[in-house]
């Protein structure tokens, strides 16, 4: 079965997600994946993904993905958030991570755990 991972980033954090992707776009092109409306753009537009978009975080989007991992069709989140800037947003940001916590699905915050995330997703397809 494809990995189905969640894509979002805060807008300081594009740039780096963007690059992350680039670094494991070949296995992420095997991936079911989901994002956030700016993200899902950015990631489609430039390393030519196909991404199911949600709407932006702070429009819902942080919902969507949420529900979506409560119904079990999320397997990972990557979630590169901006811990130095406030989010208007921040209970959804909030009730999504503690969704994963809750249903016990990985979720990376910071972009070197991402790459554990995205390392063992990518060894494990190969097995």
């Amino acid at each position: 079965m494809k990995p189905r991972i969640a894509l979002i980033a805060h807008d300081k954090k594009k740039d780096d997600i963007v690059t992350l992707a680039a670094e494991y776009v070949d296995f992420l092109r095997g991936c079911n994946l989901m994002a956030t409306g700016t993200t899902g753009g950015r990631l489609a537009n430039e390393l030519g993904l196909t991404i199911e978009r949600k709407h932006s975080g702070p429009f819902g989007g942080d919902l969507q993905i949420g529900a979506e991992l409560v119904m079990g069709h999320i397997d990972a989140v990557i979630f590169l958030r901006d811990p130095m800037t406030p989010q208007p947003h921040e209970p959804d940001i909030n009730a999504l991570v503690r969704a994963c916590d809750v249903h016990n699905v990985a979720c990376a915050t910071n972009v070197a755990t991402a790459h554990l995330v995205l390392s063992q997703l990518r060894q494990a397809v190969r097995k």
